[in-house]
């Protein structure tokens, strides 16, 4: 008999979505988010102490270290009205960070950090990717040795979202031949290290990190044993979170598409009465819709094996061709206008760019499902 497949949408899921809803709509007007391009660190400290006030930071750490002890699903109905406001904040990263922790960090390093974190008081991100571009995280070229219980860093991570203002970054590298993961505070972070990139999305920051020479205890390794099944962890809660991210920003460029369509006249008409910009729009929100429930199915069972990486993959891949398609529409629909920086759309359009090729494009998320699904 097949199995049923149901989408699980519960009560708190509900209200947490009412409620970031209602918060990324006050606080993050376009206004907003065009005047944070112009800073350093790309998010407004104040509003990002307005989510501590919320809980957001510890939804999905266990209570003991001062969290609300729920899982990453409860956190998809918070980033995805965020992404649809194009919110910036580090909470993803600092969520991608403490998940890390949770899963192989030392007792030590948990009850050091989680609490911090649960509380607002702490920014944590990664530094995973490497010029080689791989997005399996094993692949690594970064290096660590340990001498006299020193670990001694060398190479270069590229892509370190927020890492001029994290309190720590979790980087990975290969120690004595097998993937491992090290604790930098800020304080071993040294100055000159971080170099800012330029990337397309430009709500985002994100930078080049020089590991070479750096030097921390060897307490401040996780729990190599726990690696795999550490990196296995952010490698899925980042294809969830990204999903969420990119369902809330095909919303919201609907949105620009459609208070355009609604509000231009041409011949006397509104231009969204024409087939030619109505049909597409159609489409568009079907597929909004597919990506969507792809979403949510996906966060339903996000605790499973063989299946959730089936379903997660599946919503990482459609929701990525949904929002770089729904975003190249918005920005023909506009007509010339539409190719300015003044046009709200290249907004969107730049998110979509930026979020297709984080944890892999929809080419290779279809790659592997064939693997897994024949």
């Amino acid at each position: 008999m097949a199995k049923k497949l149901t989408i699980e949408f519960s009560e708190e899921q509900a209200m947490m979505l009412d409620t970031a809803t209602a918060f990324c709509s006050e606080k993050s007007p376009v206004a907003k988010v065009r005047a944070l391009l112009e800073t350093d660190a790309g998010f407004d400290a104040e509003i990002w102490s307005e989510i501590a006030g919320l809980g957001w930071q510890g939804l999905a750490i266990p209570e003991e270290f001062g969290g609300s002890g729920l899982g990453l699903a409860e956190l998809v109905p918070i980033i995805e009205p965020m992404g649809r406001h194009l919110m910036a904040s580090p909470l993803v990263p600092t969520t991608l960070a403490a998940q890390a922790l949770i899963t192989a960090g030392t007792a030590e390093q948990k009850q050091r950090w989680l609490p911090l974190i649960s509380a607002g008081s702490a920014i944590g991100t990664l530094g995973l990717n490497e010029s080689h571009g791989d997005w399996d995280l094993t692949n690594l070229i970064c290096e660590a040795s340990i001498a006299d219980g020193q670990i001694i860093l060398t190479g270069e991570k590229y892509f370190v979202a927020d890492a001029a203002v994290a309190d720590f970054i979790l980087v990975s590298v290969r120690l004595d031949g097998n993937p491992a993961l090290v604790l930098l505070d800020r304080a071993a972070i040294e100055q000159g290290s971080l170099t800012r990139e330029v990337i397309i999305d430009e709500t985002r920051r994100c930078y080049r990190f020089d590991l070479t020479g750096i030097s921390v205890a060897a307490s401040c390794l996780l729990d190599v044993e726990k690696t795999m099944a550490s990196l296995d962890l952010i490698t899925r809660a980042s294809w969830l979170l990204l999903s969420a991210e990119i369902a809330g920003g095909i919303a919201g460029v609907m949105d620009v598409m459609i208070e355009y369509l609604t509000t231009r006249k041409q011949f006397g008409r509104y231009i969204g009465a024409y087939q030619a910009l109505k049909h597409p729009m159609a489409e568009i929100l079907c597929q909004y819709e597919y990506s969507r429930s792809q979403l949510y199915y996906a966060a339903s069972i996000f605790d499973t094996d063989k299946e959730a990486e089936i379903a997660l993959r599946m919503s990482k891949a459609q929701g990525s061709d949904t929002f770089a398609h729904a975003g190249d529409r918005a920005i023909q629909f506009h007509g010339g206008f539409g190719f300015t920086y003044e046009c709200d759309a290249q907004l969107y359009l730049r998110r979509a760019n930026w979020c297709q090729y984080q944890y892999g494009d929809a080419h290779h998320h279809r790659r592997k499902l064939a693997d897994l699904l024949l």
